[in-house]
């Protein structure tokens, strides 16, 4: 897949990177944690030779996504991290258009809300269930009731993890045209960025950080 002249780039190497790993790794969890939760799931041990092997892999991609999700704060906290408000609000209030016609959705920076609360979510629940998991892989000198209260919060994070997870994907692909290629090639049309980050837009133009696929960054505008 390669970008077409005129496409602008809104994410570089690395946060491709470092987004590949954090889904990549959520998706393993998730199917080797319902394999060890679930009975009904139990044949998902048997492809990987039993359950004994499911649980670690989990345990050695759960590292791995604490990683990835130590990178994706440094990366993304500053652009998703945080409400803009009063902005934001008016984007919340009409639910960004996404559930019912607005004629002017109200423009946003980077990351709309929606995303915004996605990236929150992982990143609140992806702790818990990081430090969870660990207590429940090392109980260590934790009572039995402590380390039961970690399989219920593991669980928590699961529940809200999960469906998130595939609004997102859903987004990401079918849900918003145009959306793919960002974490594919880091580049999108110059009408996606209109309609999704229009504020972004504006502000890296101005800026003169605005890279185009095949033109010379632009020059800061002058007023």
């Amino acid at each position: 897949m390669i970008p077409k002249k005129g496409m602008i780039k809104v994410s570089d190497a690395f946060e491709r990177i470092v987004h590949w790993f954090l889904a990549i790794s959520c998706i393993i969890l998730m199917i080797s944690g319902l394999g060890m939760m679930f009975q009904s799931f139990n044949f998902l041990g048997t492809i990987v030779g039993g359950l004994k092997n499911l649980k670690i892999i989990h345990n050695f991609t759960g590292l791995i996504f604490g990683i990835s999700l130590l990178f994706s704060i440094r990366v993304w906290w500053k652009e998703a991290g945080v409400f803009d408000f009063p902005d934001d609000l008016e984007w919340i209030k009409c639910a960004g258009g996404y559930l019912w016609h607005v004629d002017k959705v109200p423009e946003t920076g980077k990351y709309n809300p929606g995303q915004k609360a996605f990236f929150l979510a992982v990143v609140i629940f992806g702790i818990i269930m990081f430090i969870s998991g660990l207590i429940m892989w090392f109980p260590l000198g934790f009572s039995a009731g402590m380390v039961r209260f970690m399989f219920f919060l593991h669980a928590l994070g699961f529940v809200v993890i999960f469906p998130f997870f595939f609004i997102h994907l859903y987004l990401g692909t079918i849900g918003v045209p145009g959306s793919a290629p960002a974490i594919f090639t880091g580049y999108v049309t110059r009408s996606w960025c209109e309609k999704q980050c229009p504020k972004w837009l504006k502000e890296m133009e101005e800026e003169g950080k605005l890279e185009v696929y095949g033109e010379e960054k632009e020059a800061p505008a002058h007023h």
